[in-house]
C-alpha cells in the first residue's frame, strides 16, 4: 500500500494555517482518579488531539482547555470530508496567533465530556451500565487534575502557556494557582473569577428544560434508547441567545420572516427568521451533544469560585501565580461581560503579577471569542510571540521527577 497521502488530504493541509489531517488519540489510565466531591473514578480515559512538533526539551507546550460544548478537536480536519475545522481553527496552526510552527499545542476532551474521554455516557465497571446520571459532580479543579495526568503522561514538565476562553480561562486561572510551577502563561479569554446569579440563572433554565423532557427519564435514557432532543435543543437555544449580542442578532435576522405573511385577511402560521435560526442551532446540537453531559458542565460553571478558598480574595489566591497573563473582553459580550475581565485583572494587580490587559471592541458578544476578530487576533498573536521567547523556561528540579502510575496509549 503506498503511503502517499490522498489529493484531498493534501489539499486540505494546503490551506493557509491549517494544521490539515488530525487524529484524535485516547490514553488510559488503570488507576483511580479522586474527584474533588470525594468520590472515586476506578479508571480514566482521556481523548485528545496535538498539533506541531514537540521539541527537545519539551518547553514549547501549549494547553488548550476547552469551553462548555467544546472538546479536544480544537483545529483541523478528521477527515477530508469534513465540512468545517476544529472549534478554534481561527486561532491555532501555522502562522495563526498559536502558531504551530513554534508551538506543540495539546487539546483534550474532559472528563464527563462526550467526546470520547470518561464521562455519563461511558461504562461504569461496578454496573455494567452507563454512568448517566450517577457520574459523579465534577469541578473545574478535577479537570485541571486531569490534565496534569495527561501532561505527565506526555513528559510535560511545564506548559509554555495555558489558554482558554470562558469555562477555558476558568480552567487556566486554576492551573495558575493549583501548579504554578507547571505554568509560564496564561491566557484568560472572556472569563470570570466566579459566575454571576445571572448566568448561573440562565443555566439552570437550561438543564430544566433538559430535565423536563419526558425522554429524559431521570438521566437513564441511554438504558431506553431514546435522547431528550427537545429539552437539549430549547436549552442550546437559550444558551446561544446568551452567547450572542443584540446587535448582531438585530443585523443578521432583524424581525425578516421565514415564512408566512402580515398581510391582513391571510391566515398565516409566522415564522421568524430568527426562530428558523435557533431551531436549526437546536437539533444541530441535540443530535451531538449528550445531556447529561450538559447538565454535569453547567454545574460545574455554576460552582467554580476561584477566591472560596482563599477567604473570598482574588488578591490572596492569585499570590501563589508565579506566571504572566493576558487577559481578554469583547465589549459587547453580556454573558462574561468586560467588568468580569476587569476584576480579574484588579486582582492580579493587586497581587502584584504581570498582565496584560485587552478590551476589544467587537459587536460579536460572547461568541467573539471564537470568531476572527482582527483587533483581538492582533493581541492575541502579539503575546504569544513573547510566549515562543520563553519557551525553555528553568524548571526546577522538583519537577524532573516522573509521576508513577499505570496507564497505557489506546491510541
Amino acid at each position: 500500500m503506498s503511503g502517499q497521502k490522498p489529493k484531498a488530504a493534501t489539499e486540505l493541509e494546503s490551506i493557509v494555517g491549517s494544521v490539515g489531517l488530525v487524529d484524535p488519540k485516547i490514553v488510559h489510565f488503570d488507576k483511580p482518579f479522586i474527584v474533588s466531591c470525594g468520590r472515586e473514578l476506578p479508571s480514566l480515559d482521556i481523548v485528545y488531539e496535538t498539533y506541531g512538533e514537540l521539541n527537545e526539551q519539551k518547553s514549547n507546550t501549549v494547553l488548550i482547555c476547552h469551553a462548555l460544548s467544546g472538546d479536544h478537536h480544537a483545529a483541523g480536519y478528521h477527515s477530508a470530508a469534513d465540512k468545517k475545522p476544529g472549534w478554534w481553527d481561527n486561532y491555532i496552526g501555522p502562522g495563526k496567533a498559536i502558531d504551530t510552527d513554534q508551538f506543540y499545542v495539546v487539546s483534550l476532551n474532559n472528563i464527563g465530556g462526550c467526546g470520547g474521554s470518561t464521562g455519563p455516557s461511558s461504562i461504569n465497571p461496578a454496573t455494567g451500565e452507563p454512568w448517566g446520571p450517577d457520574f459523579p459532580t465534577v469541578r473545574v479543579r478535577d479537570w485541571v487534575e486531569s490534565q496534569k495526568w495527561l501532561a505527565d503522561y506526555l513528559g510535560i514538565k511545564q506548559w509554555a502557556a495555558v489558554v482558554g476562553g470562558s469555562l477555558g480561562g476558568m480552567q487556566a486561572m486554576r492551573w495558575a494557582l493549583e501548579y504554578p510551577d507547571r505554568v509560564h502563561h496564561c491566557v484568560v479569554i472572556a472569563s470570570a473569577l466566579k459566575l454571576s446569579a445571572q448566568n448561573i440563572a440562565f443555566n439552570k433554565t437550561s438543564r430544566t428544560a433538559i430535565t423536563s423532557d419526558p425522554n429524559f427519564h431521570d438521566g437513564r435514557y441511554y438504558l431506553k434508547d431514546t435522547v431528550p432532543k427537545q429539552g437539549l435543543a430549547v436549552a442550546r437555544m437559550i444558551g446561544h441567545i446568551t452567547y450572542l449580542s443584540d446587535d448582531v442578532l438585530g443585523k443578521k435576522f432583524g424581525r425578516e420572516l421565514r415564512s408566512g405573511t402580515f398581510d391582513r385577511g391571510v391566515e398565516s402560521q409566522l415564522e421568524f427568521q430568527i426562530e428558523s435560526y435557533l431551531h436549526h442551532q437546536g437539533e444541530v446540537f441535540s443530535e451531538k451533544f449528550d445531556a447529561n453531559t450538559y447538565i454535569l458542565m453547567t454545574r460545574a460553571l455554576d460552582y467554580f469560585d476561584l477566591a472560596r478558598e482563599y477567604g473570598n480574595d482574588p488578591v490572596q489566591a492569585f499570590s501563589r501565580a508565579k506566571c504572566k497573563f493576558l487577559v481578554v473582553s469583547f465589549t459587547s459580550d453580556w454573558r462574561f461581560s468586560p467588568k468580569r475581565s476587569r476584576e480579574i485583572v484588579n486582582a492580579l494587580i493587586a497581587a502584584q503579577k504581570s498582565v496584560s490587559y485587552a478590551e476589544i471592541d467587537a459587536p460579536q458578544g460572547h461568541d467573539a471569542f471564537l470568531l476572527p476578530v482582527e483587533r483581538y487576533n492582533d493581541v492575541f498573536s502579539a503575546f504569544m510571540a513573547t510566549v515562543v521567547q520563553h519557551c525553555q523556561p528553568v524548571i526546577s528540579q522538583d519537577l524532573t521527577e516522573n509521576i508513577s502510575g499505570s496507564h497505557r496509549d489506546a491510541s
